[in-house]
């Protein structure tokens, strides 16, 4: 019988630790080591897990992210780091496999990945084929609104969330929130690295009254993209892009089912690792639209998927 690897998550109160906890839960191959809740901010007891860890899982806030990863001494330790602390670091691979062509060997032979963020993870998804394909120029002005769950504010926003929900709860919070409003989204630098966009998005993200779901939106005048450019051309960009990827699903052009009901749904991803990819067009404008669950493969999810990856399993196992 082969040697069940270890694995230890470093930040496993969080919600996205725990998340990731509950996917390991149901996983025979993997020894899930764990702190004493005690002594879970004592640097020397957190340094020795990650040592001991085939893979550790840093669900912590940056500077954090950026202590723990100084921790490590065992060169055989491969750090999954859940926040935007090295996501453009040249010297950590971005842990999205279906990125491009060589990305899985990539997360394969490292040791140090950083998972996607959830608004990114939708954006990249929906531009790097088209960007690739030579649709959309690096230059392109590009919008972008980003609607999610609040469960991707962790736990203070969920704890306010469900207290709104109470008698005498904050009114405002029963409405849409946008927020971002300074135009500097920690998710854009990763948007424009892992797309090939060197024009910053104009990002808007807002945070809705439900638990979690996530859908981009991205409109385009296709009289602004290169000549000749159709709707049917950016669609058949993303099936080919995606072709054979299991978590990801193109759906038909100007999905009809969607359209018979006249409404988009946010949630249609909830409890999956996968990300459906939509393209809306007309003769002149086209809306391309991507939808994830934030704590799955926006987070938790992609975070398993490529711990499988790095570790040679089946990707989907757990997911």
């Amino acid at each position: 019988m082969s040697r069940r690897h270890t694995v230890f998550v470093d930040g496993q109160e969080g919600t996205t630790g725990l998340r990731i906890h509950e996917y390991l839960a149901v996983r025979s191959d993997l020894e899930v080591l764990r702190i004493d809740p005690e002594k879970r901010k004592d640097p020397a007891e957190r340094a020795q897990l990650l040592d001991a860890a085939d893979v550790a899982f840093l669900c912590l806030p940056d500077a954090a992210s950026r202590e723990a990863a100084a921790l490590v001494r065992n060169p055989d330790t491969c750090l999954i780091d859940a926040s935007t602390a090295f996501r453009t670091d040249p010297a950590w691979v971005f842990g999205l496999p279906e990125l491009q062509a060589g990305q899985r060997q990539a997360i394969r032979a490292s040791k140090r990945i950083a998972n996607p963020g959830c608004h990114a993870s939708a954006f990249i998804l929906l531009m790097r084929p088209l960007v690739d394909a030579g649709l959309l120029q690096p230059e392109q002005a590009i919008s972008a609104t980003s609607i999610t769950g609040y469960s991707g504010g962790g736990k203070k926003m969920i704890e306010a969330y469900e207290a709104a929900a109470l008698p005498g709860g904050d009114p405002l919070l029963s409405s849409p929130r946008p927020y971002g409003l300074t135009l500097a989204h920690k998710h854009i630098l990763e948007m424009m690295a892992h797309t090939g966009l060197r024009r910053a998005p104009l990002f808007i993200p807002i945070v809705s009254n439900f638990y979690k779901g996530l859908s981009v939106s991205v409109p385009l005048h296709l009289s602004m993209l290169a000549p000749g450019v159709t709707g049917a051309q950016l669609h058949d960009a993303l099936v080919q892009h995606y072709a054979g990827e299991r978590f990801i699903r193109v759906m038909p052009l100007s999905d009809p089912d969607t359209l018979a009901t006249g409404f988009f749904d946010v949630q249609a991803c909830n409890d999956t690792n996968r990300v459906d990819l939509f393209v809306f067009a007309n003769a002149e404008q086209a809306l391309l639209m991507a939808r994830l669950d934030n704590l799955g493969k926006g987070a938790s999810g992609a975070a398993v998927q490529a711990m499988n990856v790095h570790l040679g399993c089946e990707e989907s196992l757990g997911l």
